[in-house]
């Protein structure tokens, strides 16, 4: 970043790929009002135009695949293959909504006392999304797809990191025939946004990222009465209850804290391990963490790469050493390496308590906090004790009794049982607590930004 403009810098090299100036107030006002002059003709448009036009966005991003892949990952550091499964990801969200919006959004009929009634789903107007850098794609693609199926506009200001990335995307919906302008890209300062959630075309806010910058948002758009969705990250517990199957918990509790390079609001990132597990979870585990090879992202071989930007990764080791100050023990990793490129090495702290950053804050890179639990019930406990509540996850042979915690006792938006995920396009995704509010995909995330409008005929 500059005073005028941003410079994006590949993780690996800590070479400049690209600069960006700023735009002017006046070319910003000119985004908004054209993506406003779009949404005008947009919301005329029957459900299931609106749905052929995503279903061919669907198609252009797999034609696309491999040149979005090596952008996101000169961009933000992500594995190859990490970038191609985003572009499958964020394709299959536009088959489904394709498939699925013109059915979730239609008129529904209401029998009244009164007469006939209808609840329509009308689109409000203009959407901002506000988006970070770690999955360049799905991000932008998760909010904007669901609001253009309801016949909104949409506007992103991408995370700086990846300003490439967005302006890919805005020309992939274009190329499939998406009217020009409707979906418009902002690159644009801090100061900047505020006035764009001030304007009076701009209806609607969607954050992803941290919990601080969810409140600066969600104060400024609840200010001028304008609805919003956030989405700000967590420290996701994954519980290996007392009957778990050992070598399944430690496998797929590797996958879900380095998925992404760590980098992930949905990582499984606290390890709470009842007695009866712990010490042969801790040992499976570290040896697993032993052997995880870091280097190029771009290369088949390798399992991580390196974080986002310097400013990340030293972040995450000050979280590190606080932690350790606080009596964390690192079993493995913990030291910044001596190369070109911002990598942190995969890293297990045990005898993690609360205090901790490792314990109480999202530590967002491949560091993997285990905590000690007495039994099934204490581990639930800690699981809850968490000012977080996005996702979660529990390993156990009793799967109805896993299905009954998460359903009764689980204070979290998603609970992922015997297995990691990130993100089902006809599952709802978000949180509670400080993990924010509102629903992105499945038939709840397209009527996020509606108006259910009530018709009744006499």
């Amino acid at each position: 970043m500059t005073d005028t403009g941003i410079q994006t810098t590949n993780p690996l090299t800590e070479e400049v790929i690209e600069t960006y100036d700023y735009m002017s107030d006046a070319d910003m006002l000119a985004t908004i009002e054209a993506s406003h002059k779009a949404h005008l003709e947009w919301r005329m448009v029957s459900l299931e135009d609106r749905a052929a036009v995503i279903g061919k966005i669907g198609a252009e991003l797999r034609a696309s695949k491999e040149e979005f892949a090596k952008l996101m990952t000169r961009e933000v550091g992500k594995l190859m293959r990490d970038s191609r499964q985003e572009v499958e990801l964020v394709a299959a969200i536009c088959d489904y909504t394709a498939n699925n919006g013109p059915g979730a959004l239609a008129d529904q009929k209401r029998h009244t006392q009164s007469g006939q009634g209808y609840v329509h789903h009308a689109p409000i107007g203009v959407i901002y999304g506000i988006q970070p850098w770690n999955f360049p794609a799905y991000q932008a693609v998760r909010y904007s797809i669901s609001s253009l199926m309801a016949g909104n506009g949409v506007l992103l200001k991408h995370a700086e990191n990846c300003t490439g990335s967005g302006l890919f995307l805005r020309d992939v919906y274009e190329r499939a025939g998406l009217p020009k302008g409707l979906f418009g890209v902002l690159i644009i300062s801090h100061e900047q946004s505020d006035k764009v959630i001030e304007n009076r075309l701009v209806r609607g806010v969607t954050l992803t990222g941290s919990d601080k910058a969810g409140r600066a948002v969600g104060a400024k758009a609840a200010s001028m009465a304008k609805k919003t969705v956030l989405e700000l990250g967590s420290n996701d517990a994954y519980m290996v209850l007392d009957d778990a199957d050992l070598d399944l918990a430690i496998k797929t509790c590797v996958q879900g804290r380095l998925y992404n390079n760590g980098q992930t609001c949905v990582n499984a990132k606290r390890f709470i391990v009842t007695d009866a597990n712990y010490d042969a979870f801790v040992k499976g585990y570290t040896q697993a963490f032993e052997g995880i090879r870091m280097g190029d992202p771009t290369d088949d071989d390798t399992q991580l790469g390196p974080l986002v930007s310097k400013r990340q990764r030293d972040s995450l080791h000050e979280q590190v050493e606080k932690s350790v100050a606080k009596g964390a023990r690192v079993l493995v990793g913990g030291k910044i390496p001596d190369r070109t490129g911002w990598f942190y090495p995969a890293t297990v702290l045990v005898d993690v308590a609360k205090g901790q950053p490792a314990y109480d804050d999202e530590l967002f890179g491949p560091v993997a906090s285990i905590i000690r639990a007495k039994d099934d019930e204490d581990a639930m406990r800690l699981a809850n004790d968490s000012r977080y509540g996005l996702g979660g996850g529990i390993f156990s042979r009793n799967t109805e009794r896993a299905k009954a915690l998460a359903e009764k006792h689980f204070d979290t938006g998603m609970v992922f049982i015997n297995n990691f995920n990130v993100a089902s396009p006809d599952m709802p995704f978000g949180g509670v607590k400080d993990s924010g509010y509102g629903r992105e995909h499945g038939e709840e995330g397209f009527k996020e930004f509606v108006n259910a409008k009530a018709i009744l005929v006499a």
